[in-house]
């Protein structure tokens, strides 16, 4: 059971790092065009896209990583 808690709490790790270099990457290209880019855009988007359902844009700023990413520390610290 401790190794099931191990591999979430790693997995949602991953997931924010994952995000964070999402959002910075695409400060810089709003447009995937390189491979990485790509392979975060698939990575992070199945879990933001229900999240942009619930939270919506407020202007020009998306908060859904950051509540997905609160969403993961969450679920990250509240394993036994």
């Amino acid at each position: 059971m401790a190794f099931l808690f191990n591999f979430i709490e790693l997995l949602c790790d991953v997931l924010t790092f994952a995000i964070i270099f999402r959002v910075i990457l695409f400060w810089f290209s709003p447009r995937p065009t390189n491979r990485l880019a790509i392979v975060l855009f698939q990575i992070t988007e199945p879990l933001l896209r229900p999240l942009r359902r619930i939270i919506p844009r407020v202007g020009m700023l998306d908060f859904t990583p950051l509540a997905a990413i609160i969403l993961l520390q969450l679920i990250s610290r509240l394993l036994p």
